[in-house]
């Protein structure tokens, strides 16, 4: 059988249709797009990358003393150190400025509340507290950001109070958060024993999706429970004038812990968006 001829049209497929040819349909890079497209997933991801960095910078920098002590380098500095010290910071800067919209979720979170209510009148009043909260720590944090950037006429004094006030809130949200998980944990310990006797009474059409959905439940809770245990000892760290502790490691170190669990968590949330 003759070849078809290489016409233009061919030739235009070969060349430029090349590389869209050899890139199969990839449901992880789909749902990469879909999550990081968004304002929290883009948030969680550069988050873990500037405790990363932080957290990499120290050792680096140690590394390069003992090299230099050691007459192994010429220099006790570390350039690889110094730029992702500076990515860090940059890359944290940011993030408080995105969050200047964090505003808008709290409101529609408020509204949603009195229109579509939790389970329980307890779980309620912990996520109206919560709404509050954060309806208080959004604009303190902003304040303090446009004062220490110079960008509004606030008093170095006054924007650390603010920074103090916005952190001591933000710790009263992560107190009820574990309230929440508690109540949680005690409405999904009544649905694992309903399903229990469901399955011994006969009860097995739905079994396989209800275990699921309870796994899911499951799962979603500890997972919070890690982003809180991370999370709360930089909310203490940062509500106190002298701070929790003496080395900025540990403060990196939560905030990974933070990082990466509150991006598993999001990332298993939206998998079957």
């Amino acid at each position: 059988m003759a070849s078809k001829p290489v016409t233009l049209t061919r030739l235009a497929d070969i060349l430029l249709g090349f590389v869209g040819t050899c890139i199969p349909p990839n449901k992880r890079i789909d749902h990469a797009i879909r999550y990081l497209s968004t304002w929290s997933g883009s948030d969680k991801f550069f988050m873990i990358i500037q405790y990363a960095c932080k957290l990499a910078a120290p050792y680096l920098m140690l590394r390069a003393k003992l090299q230099h002590k050691a007459g192994r380098a010429k220099t006790a500095e570390s350039f690889t150190a110094i730029a992702l010290n500076k990515l860090g910071s940059n890359i944290s800067s940011a993030r408080t400025l995105w969050n200047f919209w964090g505003l808008l979720p709290i409101i529609q979170w408020l509204s949603s509340l009195e229109r579509s209510q939790p389970q329980t009148r307890k779980l309620l009043n912990i996520e109206r507290l919560q709404a509050l909260a954060m309806l208080a720590y959004y604009p303190l944090e902003h304040a303090y950001y446009l004062g220490s950037q110079s960008i509004v006429r606030i008093s170095p004094r006054t924007s650390n109070k603010l920074a103090l006030w916005s952190c001591r809130v933000w710790a009263v949200y992560i107190v009820l958060q574990f309230e929440h998980l508690r109540e949680d944990t005690r409405l999904l310990a009544i649905d694992e024993r309903a399903a229990r006797t469901a399955r011994k009474g006969g009860e097995v059409a739905a079994e396989a999706s209800t275990s699921r959905v309870l796994a899911k439940r499951k799962s979603a809770i500890w997972n919070q429970l890690l982003v809180n245990l991370g999370n709360f000892p930089l909310a203490l760290h940062w509500s106190l004038e002298k701070g929790l502790f003496g080395n900025e490691i540990w403060v990196n170190f939560f905030g990974l812990v933070a990082a990466l669990a509150s991006f598993r968590g999001g990332w298993a949330a939206t998998s079957s968006a």
